[in-house]
């Protein structure tokens, strides 16, 4: 590809925002809430220089982020040097008029064991604070913080909108 073609194709999607018919803000929040609560699994991507990992992760969606318990793994290789990261939700593909998913942008933390938060994520996962302690390998928790939603949802077409829609929370 030319470097005009790749231009291109890197803009195919966002020149076309300015056009878009928007759901309203409210009712998109809802329905992105809904699909993320609805989903426990995504792919995680991080990166720090020529290292790259995708990894699938099970999460909890609540208060605005994503929460993600792991033992550890090359990931942290790259959360160690850039925050920034990527994630994403699908259905399976079973259709080109049935597609929905949610790309996610934003910045990645790792919460420190002493952190009520961790503590709280433990306890909604099912994993009493004294286990965590007994536990052979540490868990990590890693919460994003969205800055950019990218939703698809074909259905939304029939609701007259355009059918990828984003929110920047």
């Amino acid at each position: 590809m030319t470097p005009q073609e790749f231009d291109e194709a890197e803009s195919y999607w966002t020149s076309r925002e300015a056009e878009s018919k928007r759901m309203p803000e409210g009712e998109l929040r809802a329905a992105i809430e809904a699909f993320l609560a609805s989903h426990n699994t995504c792919a995680l991507a991080c990166g720090a220089g020529d290292f790259v990992r995708c990894t699938p992760l099970e999460y909890a969606y609540r208060d605005g982020a994503f929460w993600i318990f792991s033992e550890g793994g090359l990931k942290f290789r790259a959360l160690r040097r850039n925050a920034n990261v990527s994630l994403a939700v699908f259905e399976p593909y079973s259709g080109f008029g049935k597609l929905e998913s949610a790309q996610v942008t934003g910045t990645a933390a790792i919460v420190d064991p002493d952190d009520p938060a961790f503590a709280r994520a433990a306890a909604e996962k099912g994993i009493p604070v004294d286990m965590l302690a007994r536990m052979r390998s540490r868990l990590h928790l890693i919460k994003v913080a969205p800055s950019r939603i990218d939703y698809l949802c074909s259905a939304l077409k029939a609701q007259g909108y355009d059918p990828r829609q984003w929110l920047e929370p």
